[in-house]
C-alpha cells in the first residue's frame, strides 16, 4: 500500500504522523511511504532520516494526497486540504467530528473512508490511540495553567505548590480519565491541593487508592462544583464522551463564583469544550478572559512538545497502521473490532452514532 504523510498545516501544529522508525517498519513490510518534504522537521526528524528509513520524499501536499491510498495525519484536514482528498481514500487521523460540522459535511462529500484515532476502542473501553496524547495533554494542562496563574500572564499571581508558611493553589480536575489522572498527578507532584471529580464511583475509588495524599476525590455534580469554585485557582476540563460533544460542566453564570485571575484550561475543546464560555484558541494566541476568568483553550495542546508527542503517537498508531496497510481497511476492520469502532464516515455515510446524533444525520 502507498501511505502518505503530509506536513501538518494547522496553526502551530508541529507534530508529524509518523517517525522515521515507523516509516522503516512499514517499508520493511512491503509498503511505500511518501513523506512531504520537511514534514518532520519541527518534530526533530529530517528528510534525510526518512530517506535512510526507505521512505520517499515528495515536494508538495498535492503529490502526497494524489499518490497515497492511505493518508496518515495528526490533526483533522482543514479547508485547504478538503479538495485533495479522493473518493475511497483512507484518511487515518484525529478527526473530532463532533466539534466540526463543516468538516463532517466535507468528509461526507469527499467519498473517503474516515477512520478516527479518537474512537478506536478496545474491548475494555480504553481508547488506545487517544491515550498517549491524553497523557501529554493532561500533564501539559497543569504546566500551562501554572503559567497562566502567574501575574505577568494575567493570573492571580499564585505559585501552584506554595512555599513553607504559604498555602498551595487549589486545583479542580473535572474528569477522572486519562487526561484527568495525569493532570492530577502532575499538579499533586508540584505540591498543589487537588480535587478530582468524576461521575463514576468505581473510578473515584480507584483514584482514591492510587493518588498522593494531597489529592481528594469528589462526585461530579453541579452542586459540588459550585461549592468548590470560590476556593479554586485552576480548573482543568478533562471530560470525554467518545465521538460525542463534551457536556458543559461550568456555565457562564458559574464564572461569577470564581475569583478574578483564576484559570480554566479546557482540554476537551477538541470535542466542543466542557465550559460554556470556551472557544478554540491556538498556541500563537492561547488565552482570553471572560468575566475576569482566564480561559486556555488550545485545541492541539500536545503540538507544543512535538518531539515527545510524535514518538508517543507513533508508538500507538503504528500497529494499527500496519494492519490497515497489510490487509486493506475493509478486511482489517472486519478482523479487528478496535479499528471497526474507529470508522466514522465511509463513502459518504456516517457510521458513528455519536457523530450522527450530534448533527441530526
Amino acid at each position: 500500500m502507498k501511505i502518505g504523510i503530509p506536513k501538518e498545516i494547522k496553526n502551530n501544529e508541529s507534530r508529524v504522523a509518523l517517525t522515521p522508525s515507523g516509516a522503516k517498519t512499514l517499508v520493511e513490510n512491503g509498503h511505500t511511504v511518501l513523506i512531504e518534504t520537511h514534514a518532520g522537521e519541527n518534530s526533530g526528524f529530517s528528510d534525510e532520516q526518512y530517506l535512510k528509513a526507505g521512505a520517499q520524499i515528495l515536494s508538495t501536499p498535492e503529490e502526497v494526497f494524489a499518490s497515497a491510498e492511505m493518508i496518515m495525519k495528526v490533526k483533522e484536514p482543514i479547508s485547504s486540504e478538503y479538495k485533495l482528498i479522493r473518493p475511497n481514500q483512507l484518511i487515518f487521523t484525529y478527526f473530532h467530528f463532533a466539534s466540526g460540522e463543516e468538516l463532517t459535511h466535507a468528509m461526507i462529500a469527499s467519498g473517503a473512508v474516515c477512520l478516527a484515532y479518537e474512537t478506536v476502542e478496545k474491548s475494555d473501553r480504553t481508547l488506545p490511540l487517544l491515550i498517549p496524547m491524553s497523557e501529554v495533554a493532561g500533564r501539559m494542562s497543569i504546566q500551562e495553567g501554572a503559567r497562566c496563574l502567574e501575574r505577568p500572564s494575567g493570573g492571580k499571581g499564585i505559585l501552584l505548590g506554595g512555599v513553607p508558611g504559604v498555602k498551595p493553589a487549589h486545583v479542580l480536575v473535572l474528569g477522572g480519565g486519562v487526561v484527568g489522572t495525569h493532570a492530577a498527578l502532575m499538579a499533586a507532584g508540584l505540591g498543589a491541593h487537588v480535587t478530582i471529580a468524576d461521575i463514576s464511583l468505581p473510578r473515584l475509588r480507584y483514584l482514591s487508592e492510587i493518588m498522593p495524599a494531597n489529592v481528594d476525590t469528589m462526585m461530579s455534580t453541579t452542586y459540588n462544583i459550585e461549592e468548590l469554585l470560590p476556593l479554586t485557582d485552576l480548573v482543568i476540563g478533562a471530560v470525554l464522551i467518545p465521538g460525542a460533544k463534551a457536556p458543559h460542566l461550568i456555565t457562564r453564570d458559574m464564572l461569577k463564583l470564581m475569583q478574578r485571575g483564576s484559570v480554566l484550561v479546557d482540554v476537551a475543546i477538541d470535542q466542543g469544550g466542557c465550559f460554556e464560555t470556551s472557544h478554540p484558541t491556538t498556541h500563537a494566541d492561547p488565552v482570553y478572559t471572560v468575566d475576569g476568568v482566564m480561559h486556555y483553550c488550545v485545541a492541539n495542546i500536545p503540538g507544543a512538545v512535538p518531539f515527545t508527542s510524535t514518538l508517543a503517537l507513533t508508538n500507538a498508531t503504528l500497529p494499527y497502521a500496519l494492519k490497515l496497510a497489510n490487509l486493506g481497511w475493509e478486511k482489517a476492520c472486519e478482523e479487528n473490532e478496535d479499528l471497526q469502532k474507529g470508522l466514522n464516515i465511509v463513502h459518504g455515510k456516517v457510521v458513528c452514532k455519536a457523530v450522527a446524533d450530534t448533527f441530526g444525520l
